[in-house]
């Protein structure tokens, strides 16, 4: 008989139905509960997947025979819920951001640790084709040295919407505004690409939103590689636009976004085909979901088969770590 792995879902807003779709094709995953303190949130939950809701994390741990728990919770919260589950033996699998501290996320990664548990971070843009073939550009050497990399991360989202939870837009439990929240996902993307941010110089500022919270944000990067560029970041940008990054070296220059690749201008190398926006490792899967749907399997294989998640903790810390020192640099409020 095939063994699945049994996944929990904890935190059923906004974000859930991703991890539940993921769930439902992920060939090696089950889902068989899902909890949220709102009890009407995870009956509806329950209902749709048929699975078990709870209104206790505790109680579903110690009802449930559960592998991995899915952390779908306010930002600031994440640490406090993954550390429960990790003390219960269950391996976690936490949304983005890690969490909105540094003291936080090196507190949950020691606690995975000490508790023998894995823990995974949610970045689905790596599973991306166009990401994915950057990157090899990069480290491969075919664009030569890399002297500008910038990431265009044009968001909108209106008052309605931070004003539909009480969390969001405040920096105890969101964390910060248009990068923590919705920037975070690029600025992951340029770290991980670029293999890493040295500098950054920034300013952050809420123009257009009554949020604790940035809702603009404007950085000078330096790179470890000795590259620079420019992290913008907005939640103000009426309709909203495309994810855009832009890499550029002495021989050569890649541009893509959410729709595939804008320019891929590289010496002798053509243009690598992507299936479907953005592709997602070949779209195995037959969900738009993809990128969820890829890091639900890998973190499946990584019980069934005691190894490493495709983004461990560590990995997902790095980009709010960044974060952290732009809003350092920009004399934001930092916890």
């Amino acid at each position: 008989m095939k063994k699945y792995v049994k996944f929990a879902i904890i935190g059923c807003g906004r974000i859930c139905e991703n991890h539940t779709d993921a769930i439902k094709h992920a060939p090696d995953a089950v889902l068989v509960a899902c909890c949220d303190v709102v009890e009407e949130k995870a009956k509806k939950v329950a209902q749709s997947e048929n699975c078990n809701w709870y209104t206790d994390i505790e109680t579903m741990l110690n009802s449930e025979e559960i592998d991995v728990c899915c952390i779908c919770t306010p930002s600031g919260m994440h640490c406090e819920h993954a550390c429960i589950v990790a003390k219960h033996k269950v391996n976690v699998l936490c949304e983005k951001p890690l969490d909105v501290t540094k003291s936080k996320m090196e507190t949950m990664i020691a606690c995975c640790k000490e508790n023998g548990v894995k823990l995974g971070g949610v970045f689905q843009r790596r599973t991306f084709d166009g990401a994915i073939k950057t990157k090899e550009a990069i480290e491969k050497g075919y664009l030569g040295k890399i002297v500008l990399a910038d990431a265009y991360l044009k968001y909108y989202r209106s008052q309605e919407y931070y004003d539909s939870g009480d969390w969001r837009g405040t920096w105890e439990l969101d964390g910060g505004g248009a990068l923590m929240n919705q920037g975070v996902h690029g600025v992951d993307m340029i770290d991980w690409m670029m293999g890493g941010i040295e500098y950054v110089d920034a300013r952050c500022e809420t123009l257009a939103r009554d949020i604790e919270v940035e809702d603009t944000a404007v950085v000078r990067v330096k790179y470890k590689n000795g590259a620079m560029g420019v992290i913008e970041g907005t939640t103000a940008a009426y309709p909203g636009a495309d994810t855009i990054f832009s890499i550029h070296g002495t021989e050569g220059s890649i541009i893509f976004g959410d729709e595939g690749f804008y320019l891929w201008n590289v010496k002798d190398i053509p243009k690598p085909e992507i299936t479907g926006s953005m592709g997602g490792l070949n779209c195995q899967y037959s969900t738009n979901n993809y990128g969820h749907t890829y890091l639900i399997q890998n973190m499946a294989e990584a019980v069934l088969y005691n190894k490493e998640p495709m983004i461990t903790g560590t990995d997902a810390m790095e980009s709010v770590k960044v974060i952290l020192d732009i809003y350092e640099s920009s004399n934001q409020k930092v916890k």
